[in-house]
């Protein structure tokens, strides 16, 4: 010890030897230092989930892969999905630690809690996304994210604002063979682009009410809830079956957005528009045309049976399809994990991608890049910026199919121009939910 009274380094190490050779036997758990394949916990992160269905249990069943995650909490308006989410997590850790909330401002106001998961119907995504952000949390959010082109824009200016992470659940951008055929396009190696093909559902919209049943207990499904921001309706089981799309009211973008969010998304990427998104939009029988300022041409082909036939298509590519167009040669890609090339001899620009099959459907790569960027605070690659593009281009290209007409859009203002019915429906009557 120095004179001063003051301990030296040695001092403190000498004095802590000696302490633990008289104290009980003490040690530090594995678990907690991050040996033995565990994850330190200064390392993890905790994880919600809002909303649990089909495609959540898709979703969380590759996050909970994921060394570094901890899923804390389920939340659903169902009773019956709630506790089939706690299920699925205590099984994966073998507990009975899962929490479970009917209101996710509840799961929110946890402050434990890093990220959430967002897997509710369209109508909650933005909202939900929202206040999760304003919460303090980063954000993964199933699309597509905005129920309207204002939603989209609000969500986005949300997560600039308060510097969350998001990561849009547009998953095949992180896809290796959707990622083959936009390097292909970027690479000049097609020609000069001149067309790109996305494919979607033919657009449909119903307005019609079904039935009033009556409606559950609250705590077995919180009805009000469920609808959040949508205008109220009576109860009815179908909606909350899932059977509630295609209604104005819960659905995004006349159904076009369902597959319009990732394909015309890719086509956005083929063209190195996603700070930007095209000028103009006309209807036709079978598809929207749109043109960028750059006078490339994107084609929305409507798809009557997209998981049969799909004319003009390459059948084994299967789902999802998309192809970007050059003067010297083509690529399509879909969800079988395969990519097609003209002429044979671009063939040689695909190395890398032998004996890769990954699905379209497969979230696994795009919850890593996720999750990465929460550690990192980078910025994800479907980050809020890009969603809010390739979201406003379908809500445009629907709109157009609406109103059946060509609509003519500013890109930098986000309104279309000369047009106050179709700028009347960039948002849409919504009850109070934040």
């Amino acid at each position: 010890m120095k004179a001063s009274g003051t301990l030296t380094r040695r001092d403190l190490l000498r004095c802590s030897a000696a302490g633990a050779a008289l104290a009980a036997p003490w040690f530090v758990p594995a678990a907690a230092l991050g040996r033995d394949g565990k994850t330190a916990p200064s390392e993890r992160i905790t994880l919600g989930v809002i909303g649990f269905g089909p495609r959540c249990t898709y979703d969380l069943q590759a996050m909970l892969k994921l060394p570094e995650v901890q899923c804390l909490a389920i939340c659903d308006v169902q009773k019956s999905r709630r506790e089939a989410g706690k299920k699925l997590v205590d099984e994966h850790y073998q507990n009975k630690d899962c929490a479970v909330y009917r209101d996710f401002h509840e799961l929110l106001a946890r402050p434990d809690i890093d990220a959430v998961l967002i897997a509710t119907g369209d109508r909650w995504h933005a909202p939900a996304s929202m206040l999760a952000a304003q919460a303090g949390k980063d954000v993964y959010s199933e699309k597509p994210c905005g129920l309207t082109i204002a939603w989209c824009q609000a969500l986005d200016d949300t997560i600039r604002k308060t510097k969350r992470v998001f990561q849009a659940g547009t998953q095949r951008r992180s896809v290796a063979n959707f990622q083959a055929a936009v390097r292909l396009a970027h690479s000049g190696k097609l020609g000069k682009l001149h067309t790109l093909y996305a494919s979607v559902y033919t657009p449909q919209v119903q307005t019609a009410w079904l039935p009033g049943e009556p409606t559950p207990p609250r705590d077995v499904i919180d009805w009000d809830l469920w609808l959040g921001p949508a205008p109220w309706r009576p109860y009815n089981k179908a909606y909350v079956q899932g059977k509630w799309r295609g209604y104005w009211d819960f659905d995004s973008g006349a159904r076009l957005l369902d597959w319009g969010a990732h394909t015309v998304d890719l086509c956005q990427w083929a063209n190195n528009a996603d700070d930007t998104m095209p000028v103009e939009y006309e209807p036709s029988a079978t598809n929207v045309t749109a043109r960028y300022a750059n006078g490339v041409k994107l084609v929305l082909d409507f798809l009557k049976t997209p998981f049969q036939e799909r004319p003009g298509w390459v059948q084994s590519l299967g789902t999802c399809p998309v192809r970007f167009v050059g003067d010297e040669g083509w690529v399509e890609v879909g969800d079988s994990g395969g990519i097609e090339v003209h002429p044979a001899s671009l063939r040689g620009e695909l190395k890398g991608l032998e004996g890769k099959r990954e699905k379209g459907l497969d979230v696994s790569a795009h919850a890593r890049n996720f999750f990465d960027c929460v550690k990192s605070r980078g910025r994800p690659a479907a980050n809020s910026s890009v969603m809010r593009r390739s979201h406003i281009a379908c809500h445009a290209a629907a709109l157009s199919w609406l109103l059946n007409r060509k609509l003519r859009l500013d890109p930098v203002k986000e309104e279309f121009i000369g047009d106050d019915e179709a700028n009347g429906l960039r948002s849409l009557p919504s009850r109070k939910v934040l």
